[in-house]
């Protein structure tokens, strides 16, 4: 990347000796002179670069894309007529060409991506979950049943009405050590009968 800026900025424009000088080399490459492309990439590779970055906005891509250019050029060269136009010319056209073909497959990628893209699936299924919801409370209310009185009495008062040990003893009328014992011999037949931890 630093080499187009450094070579951008020291960039001469344009004129009319520089053009056929361009003319020249660029004729010259059409026959196969290397030391004549190395002279005419020196020359026009910062305009090319300028050219291409103006289009595509973004300084990787507009490199990319000037050293397919510039490859181009040198396969192309023998193509160029100076009666057509002048070297910078057809350089740049190529140049301005090739960048849009960039910005407009990258425009057709995106869009080719959002027609095809699935729609995101919801993170859970609603329906499954209420169904399945409302069989685990009517599996736990099946269990419930088994228990004795005082064992069912005790787990609702605890979990579903919130209270602690002390509480539910005094709901009950029974003493602490029995609500605890009634409580984990009921918690160890529900799960038993729920099939947890199997």
């Amino acid at each position: 990347m630093d080499r187009w800026r450094r070579a951008r900025a020291t960039a001469p424009p344009p004129d009319s000796d520089d053009t056929d000088v361009l003319g020249t080399l660029l004729t010259r490459v059409g026959r196969g002179d290397d030391d004549a492309f190395a002279g005419l990439y020196d020359e026009v590779s910062p305009r090319v670069y300028g050219v291409i970055l103006r289009v595509v906005r973004d300084p990787s891509q507009a490199e990319e894309v000037a050293q397919e250019v510039l490859v181009e050029v040198w396969r192309t060269a023998a193509r160029f007529d100076p009666a057509r136009g002048t070297a910078s010319g057809w350089i740049l056209t190529l140049a301005h060409r090739r960048a849009v073909d960039r910005v407009r497959a990258a425009q057709a990628a995106t869009d080719r991506e959002k027609r095809v893209a699935v729609p995101e699936a919801p993170a859970y299924d609603a329906v499954a979950d209420e169904v399945a919801g409302r069989l685990e409370h009517q599996q736990v209310r099946r269990c419930l049943r088994g228990l004795t009185d005082v064992q069912r009495e005790a787990i609702t008062l605890a979990y579903y009405g919130g209270q602690t040990y002390r509480e539910v003893a005094a709901t009950l009328d029974l003493a602490l050590p029995t609500v605890k014992t009634r409580m984990r011999d009921g918690l160890i037949r529900l799960r038993d009968c729920l099939g947890v931890g199997r």
